[in-house]
């Protein structure tokens, strides 16, 4: 094997090593994260312990376990992939639920299907009440998410189409956009 060769297939098992690196130690923190969860029901206020990514939060209620909860109806690109032209986008998400959330109540309406395959509790969150994922949508940092139906989506694609208009947030980077578009077409497929 030729030096060219044996750099190539070094880079490739760097690389690898590298993605399975950081995808064990995702699992890692999300399994973390779920540990101990506990028990919510639709209107309970919460307060955030922890952000998790752009659409999932660790919150408590006073006098129970923290529990994970994934916002309904919203996904944001992920913000720890290094290099990769979604992630400022995606630690924007971040930074705009820190924002919003932090040190404030959030009261929590429960989804018709409690949980997700992950076991996080699948929630709209509200905030001073403002729909938290509607919020992030209208600013341009997440998506609408159809896969778990909720009365409110029409309400959340049309909010997704004025911010896509207005490109707003990721909407005005067009490498983002094909991404988005990509990510919306196989959530077509998939949705009920």
């Amino acid at each position: 094997m030729d030096r060219l060769t044996s750099a190539f297939w070094l880079i490739i098992w760097a690389l690898l090593g590298a993605s399975v690196f950081y995808g064990v130690n995702a699992e890692s923190q999300r399994r973390s994260a779920q540990q101990a969860e506990g028990k919510l029901d639709s209107g309970d206020v919460v307060r955030l312990v922890k952000i998790i990514d752009g659409d999932t939060i660790l919150v408590n209620k006073a006098g129970q376990e923290n529990t994970t909860i994934l916002i309904l109806g919203i996904q944001a690109f992920e913000s720890k992939i290094e290099r990769d032209v979604t992630a400022p986008y995606g630690q924007a998400a971040v930074d705009a639920l820190e924002k919003r959330a932090a040190d404030k109540p959030i009261r929590v309406l429960l989804h018709s299907t409690p949980k997700d395959k992950h076991g996080r509790t699948i929630a709209t969150l509200f905030v001073d009440d403002n729909d938290l994922g509607l919020s992030l949508i209208s600013d341009g940092h997440v998506l609408a998410y159809p896969v778990y139906p909720f009365p409110s989506l029409p309400v959340y694609l049309r909010e997704q189409a004025a911010a896509r208009a207005a490109k707003r947030g990721f909407w005005a980077n067009n490498e983002v956009v094909v991404r988005a578009d990509a990510l919306i077409r196989d959530w077509r497929k998939r949705a009920p």
